[in-house]
């Protein structure tokens, strides 16, 4: 049977078969294989035949981009933005090479993959290996295991992942049909954010001066920011062109650095079908609500016939902060093409623009949360072994002396959790101190299960806000099961945090607002159909429950992305007794 299979980008690709390299405007016959051939449309490699595995080589290179009438050289995978599609099957084991050609350091991570016994291969910088420095090269080998949907890839290093991301498609397995009707297209959109300055100048000013970092100048849907921003240029507007009747999967990602956005297309209504490369019970809704690193599946069946006008697919922040945030809508184009009653230029027929919700409709957001199950039975644990409290927010640091610092009372802001702020190890990754048993001056086993002076964590804020600054990390033995409570607080302004565990799946067991009540809350636990997420957004003034085995072997890294005082990350770290990492 004849298998298609997409690789990626402009560079080059040693398909690792016979050991036989490829160009990447080869056509190349193989035992095996039937032909490799080239997809215009898509600049991707096509594979059509049975493959064992493939080694892609992606470039890390500069280039020079215009957006808003400014334009700056901009790290970037193969010379593209947003980074080249990656589609494989579940099952297909990667090899990707990644070469850095520029002054940066540069780590890629593998957003969602699960990274059974691959730990190696996550890609967090100073966790699971050391950066990839200039003139050097590092080889992700890894193998998608029980995995199909939308993921994503990104750089794991300071902000470089708002220009360096790309989309990771992972097809069933030959056979294995789709749980809803095949779509006639599958289109990923991807949101992200646009700086006219450096991003990394942003964010190394704000970990100097302790403020808040700038915002975006503007939001982008597949690296273009739309219509509606000053100084766009006429060709930085994206154009889904589509036909009447036809099924498109919409393959969403939110690679937006802090911002969760609504997303909504005029005059249509699209179906969700899955969250973080997980099927979900089918839903119809006008607005989409996506966190940062999350990735939703929605279909969108066009009109049945050709509408005498254009539709905006638009994108806007919700904000439930006190700090600043980019209030801005970047906007695409939705075309039905050809259009025979639209004259000779389409440029007559009337725009039409969605009704996205107001920017703090927490009610929106609330409903559409709750709306997300899986749609197969989970295997959520139910004999918990580990329970787990940990407090998310904001506090301050003292400002080093001889320096003036901006945040509140001349302190920097910093994020924490449990009341310490991650630092990152300076002389080898966590992972290798773990392995060769050098933990001693690396990391502390000693991370707090629960906070070490309980507060009302959304009413008044405790007179000191100081969180300490340190290694700590949760040692856990393999397969423990774990329950994990993670409670926003309201210290210097509640506001949401979306929390990524590396290698894992979360089942969403609760959440809600205020305090987080022990007796009360997990009485309306949903231990029957709980969503399955990498990604997960903590509520603003509120909570969220999460489950998981720790069954992965390694030190899978619990992320935020908040931006506001730099890294803020406790990670877990199963101790496997017969399992080789």
């Amino acid at each position: 049977m004849a298998e298609k299979l997409n690789y990626v980008g402009s560079g080059e690709y040693l398909f690792d078969v016979f050991g036989s390299l490829l160009g990447e405007d080869d056509l190349f016959n193989i035992v095996g294989h039937e032909k490799i051939e080239r997809d215009q449309e898509d600049l991707t490699l096509i594979l059509i035949g049975y493959h064992l595995f493939i080694l892609i080589v992606s470039k890390i290179r500069l280039k020079n981009v215009t957006r808003l009438c400014h334009t700056k050289a901009m790290v970037t995978v193969n010379g593209r933005y947003p980074g080249p599609k990656i589609v494989t099957r579940e099952g297909d084991r990667l090899l990707i090479k990644v070469i850095n050609h520029v002054s940066n350091n540069i780590t890629i991570h593998w957003h969602g993959v699960r990274q059974l016994l691959s730990v190696w291969a996550d890609g967090p910088a100073y966790v699971t290996q050391c950066p990839i420095q200039t003139g050097q090269s590092y080889v992700y080998n890894f193998t998608v295991v029980g995995q199909m949907g939308t993921l994503w890839w990104h750089a794991h290093i300071s902000w470089m992942r708002s220009t360096v991301h790309g989309p990771i498609v992972i097809l069933p397995k030959l056979g294995v049909p789709y749980p809803f009707k095949k779509p006639y297209k599958e289109v990923p959109i991807i949101f992200g954010e646009w700086f006219n300055a450096d991003p990394e100048a942003v964010i190394s000013q704000a970990l100097q001066t302790g403020g808040g970092p700038n915002v975006s100048d503007a939001y982008t849907i597949n690296g273009l920011p739309g219509p509606l921003y000053n100084c766009s240029a006429k060709g930085d507007t994206y154009k889904l062109k589509v036909k009447p009747g036809k099924t498109y999967m919409l393959r969403l990602i939110n690679a937006a650095l802090n911002d969760e956005l609504f997303f909504s297309i005029a005059n249509h209504t699209v179906k969700v079908v899955e969250a973080d490369a997980v099927y979900v019970k089918p839903f119809d809704t006008d607005v989409v609500l996506i966190t940062p690193g999350q990735t939703t599946n929605v279909l969108l069946e066009t009109h049945s016939s050709h509408s005498n006008a254009t539709f905006l697919m638009e994108a806007r922040p919700y904000a439930t902060g006190q700090g600043t945030f980019d209030n801005t809508t970047t906007a695409a184009i939705l075309e039905y093409h050809p259009n025979p009653n639209s004259g000779n230029s389409l440029k007559q027929l009337p725009l039409l623009r969605p009704k996205l919700p107001s920017l703090n409709d927490t009610a929106f957001a609330t409903s559409f949360v709750s709306k997300l199950r899986s749609l197969n039975k989970p295997q959520v644990p139910t004999n918990i072994d580990k329970r787990f409290f940990f407090t998310v927010g904001l506090g301050t640091s003292p400002c080093p002396k001889n320096h003036t610092c901006q945040g509140p009372n001349g302190t920097k802001f910093a994020a924490s959790v449990n009341n310490v702020s991650f630092a990152l190890p300076t002389t080898t990754d966590l992972l290798q101190a773990y392995f060769f048993g050098n933990s001693v001056g690396v990391y502390k086993p000693n991370f707090p299960i629960d906070p070490l002076h309980p507060f009302n964590y959304t009413g008044t804020p405790p007179n000191n806000t100081m969180v300490s600054n340190d290694t700590k990390v949760v040692v856990l033995p393999f397969n423990t099961t774990v329950e994990l409570v993670m409670q926003d607080t309201g210290i210097l302004g509640a506001e949401s945090h979306p929390l990524h565990l590396h290698g894992y799946n979360l089942y969403v067991i609760g959440q809600g607002f205020g305090n987080y009540d022990p007796m009360k809350d997990p009485l309306k636990f949903n231990l029957v159909d709980p969503v399955e997420r990498n990604t997960v957004g903590v509520p603003s003034g509120g909570w969220i429950t999460v489950r998981f085995k720790a069954d992965n072997p390694g030190p899978p890294q619990l992320g935020t992305k908040n931006g506001l005082g730099g890294p803020q990350w406790g990670w877990a770290q199963p101790e496997a007794a017969s399992t080789t990492v």
